[in-house]
């Protein structure tokens, strides 16, 4: 007789709630759930520094913050159906460490470097409260909040640029950025979006796409049409997920941060006081 092995208590709860949900979207014909994650904070984060496509890894804390996200989303009652992330190690982990801490490691990712962080140019690697010292905080704002105005671009020889970078040999060298504004990443995300995960959502699917700061403040300009001059004052915080419920238009019905408010708003003001001088 073949024995059926039975699922520890918290585990079957949490399989007949997605199971319920699952259902629940598919029988209304209604656009899935989106939830937009940036990775918990890097080590670069941490110190300060611009990081753009520069590869780091997460801290303590930004492993702390990734790892969290995942069951404040399951208490939410929610579950995907596949995700999305970049092809740099926060995103990517963070990505891991979210769904594994809602018992959902097993989903379907897709990886793209459409997904990735702003490519910062010259600035890599720079002290953003430095560089706010040396240059004055009205240039450094231009630089790193204006809509359409890039930093000074890293040349080809540069190991900041992402020609050198393996990861990347597979892309059209002309595709690959020296430096990015906003607009540029918004010119190579929304499309994206449009193309991978529109049509998931439109299945019913739910979708996690974990990724960087200025690549879902692209998004969400777009989603809740921020013009370019009030994005500027848009700052998201490291590892708190973003739930967005949309209209088959996809005009926003709801949009809402999920975990604690305080923590949220010490975290949103974090991230806006980066470019200040100590």
């Amino acid at each position: 007789m073949t024995q059926h092995l039975s699922h520890p208590p918290e585990l079957e709860v949490r399989r007949q709630i997605s199971l319920a949900a699952w259902a629940q979207t598919y029988d209304e014909g209604v656009l899935g759930n989106l939830v937009l994650l940036r990775h918990g904070q890097s080590t670069w984060n941490e110190l300060n520094l611009f990081t753009g496509w520069h590869d780091v890894p997460l801290s303590a804390q930004g492993e702390r913050e990734a790892a969290e996200a995942g069951p404040t989303m399951a208490a939410a009652g929610l579950v995907f159906d596949v995700a999305h992330t970049s092809l740099l190690t926060r995103a990517v982990m963070t990505c891991h460490l979210a769904l594994s801490g809602m018992g959902q490691v097993w989903l379907p990712v897709e990886r793209h470097w459409k997904w990735n962080e702003r490519h910062y140019g010259g600035l890599q690697g720079l002290d953003k409260a430095a560089t706010t010292a040396q240059h004055g905080e009205a240039q450094t704002k231009i630089w790193r909040r204006s809509y359409d105005v890039p930093p000074p671009p890293v040349d080809l020889s540069s190991p900041e640029h992402p020609v050198n970078d393996p990861r990347y040999r597979l892309v059209n060298p002309a595709d690959l950025p020296a430096t990015e504004c906003l607009k540029d990443v918004v010119d190579r995300v929304v499309p994206h979006f449009h193309a991978t995960v529109v049509p998931q959502l439109r299945a019913g699917m739910n979708v996690l796409v974990a990724a960087h700061g200025n690549s879902l403040r692209a998004l969400v300009m777009a989603l809740e049409n921020i013009s370019s001059e009030n994005i500027a004052e848009l700052n998201i915080p490291t590892g708190v997920p973003r739930l967005y419920k949309l209209s088959d238009t996809l005009a926003v019905n709801e949009v809402t941060y999920l975990g604690d408010a305080e923590k949220i708003k010490a975290a949103t003001d974090a991230v806006a006081n980066q470019a200040k001088p100590k």
